[in-house]
């Protein structure tokens, strides 16, 4: 009998190798998983809305950073020079010294009395006024060059402008200076006025003529002894209409005949507040 041939198996199937490409793509898919369960991500806290509360306290820091507490005693903006004017007799010199000893500022003062031309200028005023203008010009001129210069507040007793605005215009205009002396002084001062700042604060004392010439013959002094009343009036138009008109800076006008601080504590108390006011934003 033939011998049956014994069936042969199937051949197993070869598994087909994956591609280098294929490798690589499953090892970074499985790192990723990996690394996600590793480091979860954290929660995101939720934004609270802002509150009248919390805005208003932003606010208060803001404005804390912004400008100088007040509390220090220092000014919202530095200040450096404050000046003080007014006609004859009006308490400039007084005021000065007042505010100078309360807040500590350095003061300048008029250069009365070592003033070379005062006493011929009020005996013969046609033939000195251009002199004592000029000599004013410098004075003050020196003075301010030095307050820009400085590092300390300084409270000044009287301004250049007003012997720019004020006197030499009422000299001229009552023929006590000629027109050609005028002209020079004025281009001058336009020279002077263009090098320089005005004050932080210009402080005028205004006053009738009454109260200036009371207050003149109150101090006695000898070369004010020949001081027209005319002359006194005219200023006090001057004054008037340059301070109407006044727009440089600040400006606190006091009024001498309802505050007269050269006698009344009291007085000088509320033209000290009024002052520290302007300046510092109290009261």
């Amino acid at each position: 009998m033939a011998k049956k041939k014994a069936a042969k198996k199937p051949a197993p199937k070869k598994q087909a190798k994956p591609q280098p490409k294929a490798k690589a793509k499953a090892k970074v898919a499985v790192k990723a998983k990996q690394v996600a369960k590793a480091s979860p991500k954290k929660a995101v806290k939720p934004t609270a809305k802002p509150t009248a509360k919390s805005t208003a306290k932003l606010a208060v820091k803001q404005i804390a950073k912004a400008e100088p507490k007040l509390a220090t005693g220092k000014p919202k903006k530095p200040i450096k020079h404050i000046a003080i004017a007014g006609n004859i007799g009006a308490g400039k010199t007084t005021l000065t010294k007042i505010l100078s000893k309360h807040f500590g500022w350095l003061p300048q003062f008029e250069d009365v009395e070592n003033n070379p031309y005062l006493n011929d200028f009020y005996e013969d005023m046609p033939r000195w006024s251009f002199n004592l203008q000029v000599y004013f010009l410098n004075s003050r001129f020196k003075q301010i060059i030095e307050i820009q210069q400085g590092t300390e507040v300084v409270i000044q007793d009287r301004t250049i402008h007003e012997d720019a605005q004020i006197f030499a215009p009422n000299l001229h205009g009552m023929g006590l200076m000629s027109s050609r002396d005028f002209e020079n002084y004025t281009k001058l001062y336009e020279t002077i006025s263009s090098m320089i700042r005005p004050p932080d604060l210009l402080i005028y004392l205004k006053a009738t003529v009454p109260t200036l010439v009371n207050q003149i013959q109150k101090r006695g002094r000898d070369y004010e002894d020949n001081l027209r009343l005319d002359y006194i009036r005219r200023l006090n138009e001057y004054y008037e209409k340059w301070i109407s008109t006044y727009k440089e800076g600040r400006l606190l006008v006091i009024d001498v005949d309802q505050l007269n601080f050269a006698d009344d504590e009291e007085a000088q108390g509320e033209v000290i507040n009024k002052v520290r006011a302007e300046l510092f934003g109290l009261f």
